[in-house]
């Protein structure tokens, strides 16, 4: 009787769907992008860096539209696309560049821990829908927990590198309101190719002003990290998140992104040499359970 009781138990419990598993490949992919830009500052100046990247991301996106001989989108699509080019295409990675000139990977991070609350707040008030009472408790706890570690790991100091943040949170969190709602009816792919495609005119300017002006030099770490930050973080991962924002909503993935920052102060551990303190493992639990309970929270 035990042994029929755990079967119907195990029964019970739903494998994640697909649209969460590709929300989370894109959350890893994501998790790269501060190492990376840190790797590619090793050569390029920031405004080099974001305008090389988001030419290269537009070249891989238009070869990828015309290889599927993909149609122009909806002429009512073209405002959301906007909204995407330029906070996903252009704004979140000129704005963090400039931040990571000067503040930490860590520190950097606390970006990443506000944006799946600013992100759900903007797709509520945009789409109408309001998550429940629970969703908004658990998704407050998770983003002040990764919040409070980020911070700590640079004592609690603010810095100029701060407003480029915030800046970063805001206009990103837009791009992936939007895109979430896009990707309802649109190929996830088609969204952010067209986003960054339409970014094109802008970062092909900044490159060609900025190359000449800002001091490059083509190191291997250089090289590899422009080829992280233009082929992931700036499409890829893109990609994957749309995808999986457009299965299982936008609110719902958004919160996977909490666990974003501590795979990212892993990566800066690993990759970077940066030190942290030891209240990684219990912000990583209490990020963990905060996500367990948005995935289960109903919204109205």
């Amino acid at each position: 009787m035990t042994e029929n009781r755990g079967a119907i138990a195990l029964s019970r419990v739903s494998p994640p769907s697909n649209g969460a598993i590709l929300a989370v490949l894109g959350v890893a992919g994501f998790s790269f992008s501060f190492p990376g830009t840190v790797w590619a500052l090793d050569g390029f100046g920031p405004w080099s860096a974001t305008g090389v990247r988001g030419v290269l991301a537009a070249v891989l996106a238009l070869l990828a539209l015309l290889g599927k001989r993909e149609p122009l989108p909806a002429r009512a699509d073209w405002p959301a696309l906007a909204v995407v080019a330029g906070g996903c295409g252009f704004g979140f990675p000129l704005l963090t560049t400039l931040a990571l000139q000067t503040s930490s990977t860590a520190h950097s991070a606390v970006v990443i821990g506000l944006l799946p609350m600013a992100t759900a707040s903007i797709s509520a008030l945009r789409t109408g829908r309001r998550p429940s009472a629970a969703f908004w408790a658990a998704a407050g706890t998770g983003a002040l927990a990764v919040v409070a570690f980020t911070l700590t790991q640079n004592r609690g100091r603010l810095t100029v590198a701060d407003l480029y943040l915030f800046g970063a949170l805001l206009v990103c969190a837009a791009g992936y309101a939007e895109g979430g709602r896009l990707s309802a009816h649109m190929k996830g792919w088609r969204v952010i190719a067209w986003g960054v495609v339409l970014a094109a005119p802008v970062n092909l300017a900044v490159s060609a002003w900025a190359l000449p002006h800002e001091s490059v030099h083509l190191t291997a770490k250089a090289l590899l990290g422009m080829a992280y930050i233009a082929g992931m973080s700036q499409f890829g991962a893109f990609v994957l998140w749309y995808q999986g924002m457009g299965q299982i909503g936008v609110p719902r993935a958004s919160q996977l992104q909490l666990a974003q920052p501590l795979l990212t102060l892993l990566w800066a551990v690993l990759l970077l040499g940066e030190r942290l303190g030891p209240a990684a493992p219990l912000t990583a639990g209490v990020v963990l359970a905060c996500i367990a309970v948005t995935q289960r929270a109903r919204t109205a």
